[in-house]
């Protein structure tokens, strides 16, 4: 049987989740979210964590943040400084940036480059669906 356009296979949304590494009961919070992102994403990430993801107003720890980013969105270190305000000392970032050849796709040594500038480290790098994600730890975090 074939999906209607636009549906989630469950088995891929959550092996979505899983390759991001998010599990039950973790706090996770969204920031760069517009319409050109694939809401499928957070829709899966939230049935696996059982919760709404938080905003940019919370001020709680979290465990992962997504965050959302275009070449037009400004300073990546300046974006990636304020996604760690609420980084708990073990989370990560999972940047979320359109993949190669799409508009507002980012370089991948501006990737590197920013996240050294903002103190963190890139530990893998995953292609999911139409995005390219770099997963950022605090640098000296040992993963």
């Amino acid at each position: 049987m074939v999906d209607a356009p636009g549906a989630v296979n469950d088995d891929t949304a959550q092996d979505l989740v899983h390759r991001l590494g998010i599990e039950s009961g973790m706090i996770v919070q969204e920031l760069g979210w517009d319409d050109d992102c694939d809401a499928s994403i957070s829709e899966a990430v939230e049935d696996v964590v059982g919760e709404e993801l938080l905003d940019d107003q919370t001020d709680e720890l979290c465990d992962v943040v997504l965050l959302w980013w275009r070449a037009a969105d400004g300073d990546l270190v300046d974006g990636l400084v304020d996604a760690g305000r609420n980084l708990s000392p073990e989370g990560r970032i999972w940047l979320l940036s359109p993949a190669a050849g799409n508009d507002g796709a980012i370089a991948p040594g501006e990737v590197n480059e920013s996240a050294q500038l903002a103190g963190l480290v890139q530990t893998k790098s995953d292609r999911i669906r139409d995005f390219q994600g770099a997963c950022l730890v605090p640098s000296g975090t040992k993963r």
